[in-house]
């Protein structure tokens, strides 16, 4: 009883259950947090707040403040009678304070405490079970009855009287604990499953966050070469600005100081001219015969005038002439030195746009010559001295050379070599009529354009078309070389991959053939560590952009 009234003075008065979280208002009076703000947002409209059990009235919205006694209090008590918090169900009986049941009576339809269990019947008919509020679902509706069977056909729990002559008679009936324990099986097999496809799951959404995680990086990365891309463009740009307009003044400064000297010149001969003039006009003015006549200044007066008209019109007509014609050619030469200038950076921004994932180049086997091994990925050939027996057919290189299985004949593609521990190299791109055999065969010839490198050259790059052999001034400094091929608009480039990406030649050609990648090595390997972009769509950017 002591217990019991105990737990009458750990009651909230608004829910009627032991305090969760209790607060105090200023009258004293103590309340669930949760209750009493529940309680105070209904008095907000009104704006007049009371104390729900002394109904004491407060002008403003009080301030809770935690009775941490009481919690300690509420949670000691709790930890005493574990059982009454667990079920929440009082016991049927005890009429006079609550008491925490703890089974309850299916036939009876009652909660029992320990003391009322003692005393209960233990007659077949009355079945105990856990602590249940809701007893009444536990018994046939029809017969009243308690449900101990189960209808498999009609998948409902019966009574007796159900199975014997009621709706369900002759179904196939099942013990409730029987048929409980098959359906938990089979719950626990589904449980499995679910878990299966949960873990499953889970390691979906783990690589597609990994995914993600590295396609942000990409496109981290990317942005970063961009702007990389983007800033050198602009400062070449500003030099390229800053060259013109300098280049400009000076011939502007030149071109002035030379006018200046002719117009000067012409300033002197013009007041000479004057002063003839002068002398001239009092000698037609005078009415002396004789004075005229032995004029020393006029003897020669018209070869001397004609012979100074010459002089003026050529001097004056040939600077001119001279300075119109200077003018253009040079204007031209800046022109082209600008149109030039812009296209190389053309070239540099247009690479920076392959950016979408190559497909796989794979070289073909069938063309390698025998002395270079082939890697099973198909993308790597290595210089050997080991003969690899392969049958010599008419389509297989003589030389230490290997072309791609797929040839292009449209679109943009490019394509990635790094090259090891070889000096003597070759890389680029060929018909598929090249000649297999004989002095026609070597990259370089009519029929393919490749970037070449050999220590003859004293470590530079050497471009070749048409055994036309083209010594470029870059130092090689890198072992990674991109290959970019524009069918359409006949272009086969060329890139050292450093940082920042470097042109190094284009060639231009109306390609008539498939072209395919092809390889030398002698000494070392080659790996391919691209391939060619498919469906491919960006915006060329064109000087017109800009």
């Amino acid at each position: 009883m002591a217990t019991a009234g105990l737990r009458q003075d750990l009651e909230c008065s608004v829910c009627l259950s032991l305090y969760t979280d209790p607060v105090t208002l200023r009258c004293g009076h103590n309340f669930c947090r949760e209750c009493i703000d529940q309680v105070l947002k209904t008095q907000d409209e009104s704006g007049v707040y009371t104390c729900p059990e002394c109904r004491e009235k407060f002008q403003e919205r009080p301030t809770l403040k935690r009775n941490i006694a009481l919690c300690n209090v509420v949670e000691n008590f709790q930890s005493s009678q574990p059982h009454q918090e667990i079920t929440g169900i009082r016991c049927t009986y005890c009429i006079h304070s609550p008491v925490p049941a703890v089974r309850s009576c299916l036939h009876c339809e009652a909660s029992l405490c320990d003391n009322h269990l003692r005393v209960h019947s233990k007659g077949p008919e009355h079945v105990l079970t856990d602590p249940s509020t809701s007893l009444e679902n536990r018994k046939c509706s029809v017969h009243k009855k308690i449900l101990e069977y189960y209808c498999t056909e009609d998948a409902a729990c019966i009574c007796v009287s159900c199975s014997l002559a009621g709706e369900h008679r002759g179904h196939r009936v099942e013990m409730m604990d029987e048929a409980s324990e098959k359906k938990k099986k089979k719950m626990r097999n589904v449980l499995l499953k679910l878990d299966t496809n949960r873990k499953k799951t889970e390691e979906r959404v783990q690589s597609l966050e990994e995914n993600r995680r590295k396609a942000q990086d990409k496109a981290s990365g990317e942005t970063k070469i961009v702007t990389a891309l983007f800033i050198d463009i602009r400062r070449r740009v500003d030099d390229l600005e800053k060259r013109v307009l300098s280049e400009i003044s000076r011939r502007e400064e030149q071109m002035s100081l030379s006018l200046s000297d002719v117009i000067q010149k012409l300033e002197i001969k013009k007041d000479e001219l004057s002063r003839k003039m002068r002398h001239i006009e009092e000698l037609c003015n005078m009415t002396d015969p004789l004075t005229v006549l032995q004029d020393p200044d006029t003897g020669d007066l018209c070869p001397e005038e004609n012979e100074g008209d010459e002089d003026a019109g050529g001097h004056d007509g040939g600077d001119e002439d001279t300075g119109g014609h200077d003018g253009g050619d040079r204007g031209a030469e800046l022109i082209s030195h600008i149109s030039h200038t812009l296209s190389a950076m053309m070239r540099d921004i247009n690479v920076i746009f392959y950016v979408q994932d190559p497909a796989d180049i794979l070289l073909d086997v069938n063309t390698a010559h025998n002395k270079l091994v082939i890697s099973d990925d198909l993308k790597t050939a290595t210089c050997t001295g080991i003969r690899q027996n392969r049958p010599e057919t008419a389509e297989r290189f003589q030389d230490y050379q290997v072309m791609s299985r797929r040839g292009f004949t449209s679109g943009r593609h490019y394509w990635d070599v790094e090259i090891s521990g070889s000096h003597w190299w070759k890389v680029g791109m060929c018909y598929p009529s090249i000649d297999r055999r004989g002095g026609q065969q070597y990259i370089g010839n009519n029929k393919s354009w490749c970037l070449y490198r050999a220590l003859r050259y004293n470590n530079q790059y050497v471009v070749i078309h048409d055994s036309k052999v083209i010594l470029l001034p870059h130092q090689i400094s890198s072992d990674r070389v991109r290959v970019c091929l524009d069918y359409e608009a006949g272009q086969l480039s060329f890139y050292e991959l450093c940082d920042p990406i470097r042109h190094l030649h284009t060639f231009t050609a109306a390609f008539s053939e498939p072209l395919h990648a092809v390889l030398y090595v002698y000494g070392g390997s080659i790996k391919i560590s691209g391939g060619a972009v498919r469906n491919l769509h960006h915006r060329r950017i064109l000087p017109s952009d800009w």
